[in-house]
This record gives C-alpha cells, structure tokens and sequence, in this order.
C-alpha cells in the first residue's frame, strides 16, 4: 500500500503514503527562511515523499520556539517562500508549512515573558523558560488574525497547505489541556471552550484560502501527564475537527514536560514490536471520523510501514527522523535496496548530563544531519555527540540546549 496514491476530499491527489512529518531544522537566518531551507525540500522532494512538512514556522515574534525559526507575519519575504515552495514541491510532492506559536514554551532567550492561556509555569525548565503570563482577550483573537494570515501568504507563495500545529505542549496544547488552561471565561473550562482557540483558527484559514488549498491538524493523542488533555477528549477533538472539514489529523502525543512522542518506543513491548507509537489510539479516532489519519513515531521497517496500513485505522506512515538519515526512503523502498534505518538513542555516555540535556542533544544531532543535507552533503551517522554539543554551545550558549521540538 505504500505506494498507492491517496485522493483527499478536496480532490487533491498525493502519489503515495510516504509523509514526511515536521522537524524543527533551525536555519531560518533572523527569522527569515534562507537558501538551506530550499536545498533541503528539494533532497527531500526528490527523495520520493508524497507529502513533506515543513518544520515549526510560527506566525509571530512573540511564538517563536528558537532563535532560528522561520517566522511568516507578513509578505516580506515571499519571494524566498515561493523558492522553498517550488523546491518542496518538485518530483510530485505536496509541501504542507507547519503554523504555530510556542506559547509558554517560548526560551527566554527569545521571550522574556512568554504567552499562555492561564499563568502556569512549566515544570523543569529552571533557567530555560521564563514563567508566562495569561494572554487577554483581545490577544487571543489577534493571535487567530495572525494564523490565517501566515495560512494565506503560505497559498500565494505556493505551498500545497498547513498544518495547525495543536501538539506537543504548544499554545493550541496549551489550551486544550485543563492542566495548562485554567481561564474561566469562553476559552476555558469546558472542552468546547478549551477547543475554541483552535476551532476558531481552523474557520479563519478557511476564510481565507481556497478550496484545494490542505488545512490539516496535528494533534495529541493525550498529553501523558496528569490533570492533562487525555485520550478521550482528544478522540472528541478529532470528531469535532472531522466534522468542520479538517483535511488531515496527525496524530503524536507528548509535551516538554512528558515527551512520550521521543520516548514511547522505550518504553512499551508492544510498540516496540509493531514500531509505530500511538496506533491503539488510530483505531479509537477511525471508529468516530473518517478524516485522513496519520501516526507518527516509531516506523522505521518497510514491514512495519505496510502492516500499520493494512490495518486501515491510519491512511499514511508518519515518518521523521529516518528522513535526516535516509533522505531518500521511498525511493529505496521502492528500489527494493531500502535497509532499515537504526535511530538508536543519541548520548555523550555522562548519565548527568544526558540525564539534564539528553533530549534537546538528540535534536540538536538530527538537525546537524539536516543542516549536511541542506549544504550538499551525505548525512553522516557516526557523528559524535560531544561535537554536536561543544558546537551548539559555541554558537548558541545554552540557550542552544533550550529549545527544539517538531
């Protein structure tokens, strides 16, 4: 099944099931999209991927996730937008750009007073992340103008679409979570009011793009933490986004605090046996919606890849990390010279300091793999860690091991 072609409803057709799902890349240049970007999606486009998207690319200053992302409030830079949406969209790929805003998981290094619904601080990151403050009212509703304007450049530049990003602890996360969300006005308390924020951002895309142009989610299947969003709100969420038209769900699960879309592999014998994360909750999802699916974390084998499929509870393969090693899968796969990529867990070997950093240095590992690709060279697996770590530290001091997430 790997290879069959998929129609969306809208009629917009992808040449197979391979969907590239974000990474955060970091080389945006002052917020700014740079030449690296578009040599990266044109690796990837050639690489055979029917759907690539983009990393965080968020649609305000005051949501930045890093200091390198890409930020798109205004037309400023269509110009680079269109060359990274040409490139991303070579060899019949579809380029979809991942809107968002970190919210409270903003660095202070880039907010020194970060946005979230309600003033709750973020568990264990002393020294990282500033406590936030909550957002007013008017905020909010200024905050929905800015996704569908970000929407709107992304569909004149040329992007095949977006996708909300609703995960991962970000502000849209933020505010589903009853944990994260305390307000006691129309934002807060019920789950209809916590979804509001991202209901009201969906129409408001929708306002403004056309019909062909892909409006897709990414979405948790519950945060693993407790008084946090859970797997039965979530599997309402989908219902509801199914029902206003939503074109795609991307399904992960996890935040800063629990980041079970890095770990759950580690964790659960079954997962690790059929390799794909959160595909008991695809199944839940499809029996309340049959908006496109897709499950993300885990795959790694060909096998894994086709029986997940099979199944029919999901219609892509979510696959990350493997594409910064193995830029091109599909083609391998389809060339039958495909060996299963090995993503074994990156660490200096100092239990303190993996303990402290050793999630942020595994991503940080990957987008130097990203950045080799982007300037024309072969990802490199043996790259050591204590190089990426000396070097993020000479660039980006410690701000540099703050950040990053996809």
């Amino acid at each position: 099944m790997l290879f069959q072609p998929f129609t969306f409803a809208n009629g917009k057709t992808v040449k197979n099931r391979f969907f590239k799902s974000a990474m955060e890349e970091q080389l945006a240049k002052h917020s700014r999209p740079g030449d690296e970007l578009v040599r990266l999606y044109e690796v990837w486009a050639n690489g055979g991927a029917g759907v690539l998207v983009t990393g965080n690319v968020m649609v305000d200053k005051s949501g930045k996730g890093s200091i390198d992302d890409v930020m798109v409030a205004d037309e400023r830079d269509l110009s680079r937008l269109q060359q990274w949406a040409q490139a991303g969209t070579q060899n019949g790929a579809l380029l979809i750009m991942q809107v968002n805003h970190a919210g409270k998981q903003s660095p202070k290094a880039v907010s020194a007073v970060p946005l979230a619904p309600s003033a709750v601080p973020l568990a264990g990151m002393d020294g990282f992340i500033n406590p936030p403050r909550a957002l007013t009212d008017s905020e909010i509703k200024t905050l929905i103008a800015q996704f569908a304007e970000t929407a709107r450049i992304a569909e004149k530049a040329g992007f095949s679409g977006v996708q909300i990003h609703g995960a991962h602890g970000y502000l849209i996360s933020q505010f589903l979570s009853p944990h994260h969300n305390r307000r006691e006005d129309r934002w807060g308390g019920s789950l209809e009011n916590r979804m509001r924020f991202l209901t009201e951002i969906y129409h408001a895309i929708r306002a403004v793009v056309g019909q062909t142009f892909l409006v897709g989610l990414k979405l948790n299947s519950a945060d693993f933490q407790k008084g946090g969003f859970d797997e039965s709100e979530s599997v309402r969420v989908v219902q509801k986004m199914s029902a206003l038209g939503i074109d795609f769900i991307e399904i992960s699960g996890g935040n800063y605090e629990s980041p079970e879309m890095l770990t759950a592999a580690r964790q659960k014998a079954g997962t690790r046996q059929r390799e794909a994360f959160f595909l008991d909750y695809a199944e839940k999802a499809r029996a309340v919606s049959r908006v496109p699916l897709i499950i993300t974390g885990g795959f790694r084998s060909q096998a894994a890849m086709n029986e997940a499929l099979g199944s029919g509870h999901l219609d892509f393969v979510g696959i990350a990390r493997p594409f910064a090693l193995v830029p091109d899968l599909p083609n391998k796969i389809a060339g039958g010279d495909y060996q299963t990529v090995k993503t074994e867990r990156i660490k200096t070997g100092f239990a303190p300091l993996d303990n402290k950093v050793g999630a942020v240095l595994e991503m940080d590992w990957y987008m130097n793999q990203m950045k080799r690709l982007a300037n024309g060279k072969q990802p490199d697996p043996t790259l050591s860690p204590w190089k990426v770590l000396f070097k993020t530290l000479w660039e980006n001091g410690k701000a540099g091991l703050s950040t990053g997430r996809s």
